[in-house]
């Protein structure tokens, strides 16, 4: 199984849609490690790019917010907060326990949903106010 970037995810800011097309790409990895009896092997090196990924893509996205004066900025910043607060979790549980079974399931789980719901609800919409103001 694979999540598949489609026109619907774009949020149509060049990057902010390049960042959200590397995570998929990240996450397609870990997904082909996981049905390949690998995904123990690829939990770190998800949990790293995560990492850094979650500090960059939510202050680019963040940024952008603010210099457009975006309506919803604090319930989409929310969104992230309670994202990093759930990857923290995934980041200690990795640290004490291994990378088990049930972390490699948590971790798939915690960000196809992230993709599916975040992205295609809440960072269309962004993508739709920006629309016409970017440019300007």
């Amino acid at each position: 199984m694979s999540i598949v970037w489609t026109s619907e995810y774009a949020v149509g800011v060049p990057l902010i849609d390049q960042q959200h097309q590397e995570l998929f790409r990240r996450i397609n990895s870990l997904l082909q490690a996981c049905n390949e009896g690998q995904g123990k092997e690829k939990v770190a090196e998800i949990l790293n790019f995560l990492e850094e990924y979650v500090q960059v893509h939510f202050g680019s996205e963040e940024e952008v917010m603010i210099k457009y004066a975006y309506p919803e900025y604090l319930a989409h910043r929310k969104q992230h907060q309670h994202f990093v607060e759930n990857f923290m979790d995934l980041k200690r549980k990795f640290e004490q326990e291994g990378a088990g079974i049930h972390l490699v399931v948590t971790t798939n789980k915690i960000v196809v949903d992230w993709l599916r719901n975040h992205i295609l609800l809440t960072d269309t919409k962004l993508g739709a106010f920006l629309q016409g103001r970017i440019g300007q």
